[in-house]
């Protein structure tokens, strides 16, 4: 059958618009791959091309409030093998093992193991510069050195429950590292180099490098200046009583910033991996709870006082030895007690007695309001891990002995850092705040600061009136009460001392006791409060106020002089008792003859220097606070000099 030709040109016509489409179709699939799908397959093809080798980013340093460096980072390289570039893994494996100090069966299985990229753990990770040069100086294709970093603490075992320490993975574990690992780790980096399917490398194909994003910088509130005072204090108080265990605590009261704390035992943070977990997982400040024993009685007093249940110099109160409550006998540390005394003296004094009184005046609830306002019985907020809450009575199962107990700091639980805190508010004009550590973040690269931590007043807990009460029987309690080891000429120190049974399984241990000190200074305008506390300190008579007291009254002297707050002498007089060195005011001598001097009775041993016959100088300065017999020293010259 013969087509006609008009039927082969429609058969055509049709044809070629099929074809037309079909190009159009494949224009336009070419067109969207081309464009739209282009970046993604590229990404895909480099993928499976490319190798990377990591680059770990710089963790942001840690720093003190005056900018003095506490964690930074040292280069600290770190060995990679591409298995299937090496074209001889025996030998490989031999030159490997010599220079990392490894058996040949272990380098063989990093160089042969079938995988892109292997790192040589942990021989190959984080050495030492010279190490990787070792490596690299070997030649063999396949071999790559990652430039990595590890911590580095400056200062050793400074700080090191606060700080706490990175992993080998550049990962915060512990302590600030750990609570702000996310700002501090940074953004990890690359390099990026191409293989074929065989993983050999691909010629004329540049390297790609990523770099990595360093983290950000952290300014702690800690004072470095402070931090090593309490160091100090804390070794030599760990020589002279080996105790079980010790800490020390400086705050800033109007702000709640840390200024310092320290935990015994301690650890170096690069050496973590030798310290056994119950070392470096106890910040004791933040985690230790015990009964506080004496320091819980400034809450006590504080609500007494706010509430109008005492007159501290007008009402008394006999002390026999002991009170009876339900039938119980609470005694009071001093045998056959304090007899007549105010109730200031009852604070100086530390009268277990009297405060069961104070107790019973404001009655469960009231107490146990106050206790709940100044923070016992829940965390304080501080920005670390682990912090304990305390244990408080239940309400419910208050009676009066619990009571009577529980107004003198027996039979609760609390934190170091509870207690510094309520203290500060107490003597700060009744505001609680929350502690804290992270000060500011700042750019790594400018140093601008980035974001700042403003402080957090809670609520005010007493008045200004009553608090400015507590801080002048505090500071009684330091000058003529059992806290005189804390006393320091020209500052205005209070406190309280602790001393506080340890139970094991629900009974007191036998002479084992936590002594701690709660001191503030200046006393009309406090500027630092220290708490310190000695667990079961040895070859001691163990009371606050002969083992911790003296060590906080040496942190708070020390510290006020490096923040440079003056001494001052307005200060109440110290009570001296028959151990107690007299000190006398430098009387001032210049410009008298040595005639004059002889004549004159100066309880002192005199050493003179110079010619002549009338004082030009001396040393110390006149009015300064110096022992009685102490040497001091004349410079002589002539009148004409002594007018000058």
């Amino acid at each position: 059958m013969r087509v006609s030709f008009v039927t082969v040109r429609k058969r055509l016509f049709f044809v070629l618009i099929a074809g037309a489409v079909a190009i159009f179709i494949l224009l336009l699939r070419l067109g969207y791959v081309q464009f739209s799908m282009g970046e993604w397959l590229s990404d895909l093809a480099e993928d499976s091309w490319s190798r990377d080798v990591p680059f770990e980013a710089e963790r942001g340093e840690i720093l003190d409030r005056n900018g003095d460096v506490l964690a930074t980072n040292v280069s600290a390289p770190s060995v990679l093998a591409v298995p299937r570039q090496i074209e001889d893994p025996e030998d490989a494996a031999s030159k490997l093992a010599e220079v990392l100090g490894v058996s040949f069966d272990k380098a063989h299985d990093w160089v042969t193991e079938n995988e892109r990229i292997v790192r040589l753990t942990p021989e190959g990770r984080k050495i030492s510069k010279e190490k990787a040069t070792e490596v690299r100086d070997l030649d063999i294709e396949g071999i790559y050195i990652a430039e990595d970093n590890k911590r580095h603490y400056p200062k050793g075992k400074f700080l090191s429950h606060v700080l706490g320490f990175a992993g080998i993975d550049n990962q915060g574990l512990t302590g600030i590292e750990q609570y702000y690992d996310e700002r501090l780790k940074g953004e990890p980096g690359r390099v990026s180099f191409f293989s074929d399917a065989k993983g050999q490398r691909m010629e004329g194909m540049a390297d790609q490098y990523e770099r990595p994003q360093q983290g950000e910088n952290l300014r702690l509130t800690i004072d470095a200046r402070v931090q090593t005072i309490i160091e100090r204090e804390l070794d030599i108080a760990e020589a002279t009583y080996n105790p079980d265990g010790a800490l020390a605590i400086a705050v800033d009261p109007d702000s709640g910033e840390i200024l310092g704390m320290s935990s015994r035992p301690d650890f170096h943070p690069e050496d973590y991996r030798e310290v056994p977990p119950e070392i470096y997982n106890q910040n004791k400040p933040v985690w230790s709870q015990y009964e506080p024993g004496s320091t819980f009685k400034i809450i006590t007093l504080a609500a007494a006082l706010e509430e109008g249940k005492v007159n501290l110099e007008d009402d008394h109160f006999h002390d026999p030895g002991y009170i009876e409550v339900n039938g119980t006998k609470l005694r009071c540390w001093k045998k056959g007690g304090h007899g007549e005394q105010t109730f200031l003296e009852v604070v100086q004094n530390s009268c277990n007695p009297g405060f069961v009184v104070l107790g019973e005046r404001l009655g469960k609830d009231t107490l146990f309001d106050y206790i709940e306002k100044f923070g016992f019985g829940r965390k304080t907020g501080i920005d670390l891990q682990g912090e304990g809450t305390g244990i408080l009575f239940n309400r419910d199962n208050v009676g009066p002995l619990e009571l009577a107990t529980t107004a003198f700091g027996q039979g609760v639980s609390v934190t170091p850092l509870q207690q510094v805190m309520a203290v500060s508010a107490a003597v700060n004009g009744g505001y609680l705040y929350e502690p804290y550590l992270a000060k500011e973040w700042l750019d790594p690269v400018t140093g601008q600061v980035l974001e700042s931590q403003p402080s957090n007043q809670k609520q005010q807990i007493i008045s200004e009136e009553t608090s400015e009460k507590v801080r002048d029987a505090l500071e009684h309690v330091v000058a003529k009460g059992t806290g005189k080891g804390a006393f320091r000429d020209g500052y205005r120190i209070g406190g309280k001392t602790g001393t506080a049974q340890k139970a094991v399984g629900g009974k007191y241990l036998e002479n084992n006791h936590i002594v701690s000190f709660i001191g503030f200074a200046p006393a009309d305008d406090p500027e630092i409060v220290v708490y310190t506390a000695i667990d079961n300190p040895k070859d001691t008579l163990q009371f606050g106020g002969i083992v911790a007291a003296p060590i906080v009254g040496n942190i708070i002297e020390d510290s006020l002089a490096v923040m440079g707050v003056e001494r001052r002498d307005n200060q109440i007089e110290k009570e001296l008792t028959w151990d107690d060195e007299a000190l006398v005011d430098m009387p001032d001598m210049v410009g008298l003859t040595l005639k004059e001097l002889h004549d004159a009775y100066y309880p002192l041993n005199i050493e003179t220097q110079g010619e002549g016959s009338v004082i030009i100088s001396q040393a110390p300065e006149p009015g300064e606070k110096i022992k009685e017999g102490a040497t001091i020293r004349l410079y002589l010259g002539d009148k004409t000099e002594a007018s000058d």
